[in-house]
């Protein structure tokens, strides 16, 4: 093999080994699934949360409540059915309908690391606003794995009405966390 050929193999070794530059959506919006029964067996949402899912669209809608809108997603994401619960992608239905877009629920609640590294690592979503339904017992973790700062310890049990904002400095990855009202329907809190 002369010199020039093993050059150009050790090259593209090189090339090939090296790690993928991580990609960063320009925002990550996660919010926890709408309102649920009283009766811990019933999967799908209450009346109520089914009201805040057919309302979901008016989010990224400008209106006199809401002056800025959340910007648009480009993707969603739901956590996958259980035996528990269907509420992410019941919450997300509407909002999908009316944009055209597909609910990715790939992944299982514990799964959310998988997800992070995704958003993290695609291309496809580099520069994106994705939209994540979730179960609020995983919001926190998933928060962090989206490399957000400040995060808070919990999402209250009782809290359905908020959005988490992640937004990143494409240059540096880290994600910087806001928390927004949705002003949805009465009885919404309004910071």
């Amino acid at each position: 093999m002369s010199a020039r050929i093993a050059a150009v193999v050790v090259l593209l070794t090189v090339i090939g080994c090296a790690e993928a530059k991580p990609t960063y959506p320009a925002r990550v919006l996660i919010v926890r699934h709408a309102e649920k029964p009283d009766d811990e067996n019933v999967r799908d949402l209450s009346a109520a949360g089914k009201k805040r899912a057919d309302a979901f669209p008016d989010l990224f809608i400008k209106s006199d409540k809401r002056p800025e809108p959340f910007p648009t997603p480009d993707f969603i994401f739901a956590t996958s059915a259980s035996k528990r619960s269907d509420r992410p992608v019941e919450t997300v239905t509407p909002l999908a309908k009316k944009l055209k877009l597909d609910i990715d629920s790939r992944y299982a609640n514990d799964e959310y690391p998988k997800l992070a590294a995704e958003l993290l690592s695609n291309p496809k979503y580099e520069g994106k606003t994705v939209l994540i339904c979730w179960h609020h017992g995983k919001i926190v973790d998933l928060a962090g794995a989206l490399k957000a700062d400040d995060v808070p310890d919990q999402w209250k049990d009782g809290v359905f009405d908020r959005v988490w904002v992640v937004t990143y400095d494409q240059g540096k990855g880290k994600g910087k966390l806001t928390k927004r009202p949705q002003l949805l329907l009465p009885g919404d809190a309004d910071k």
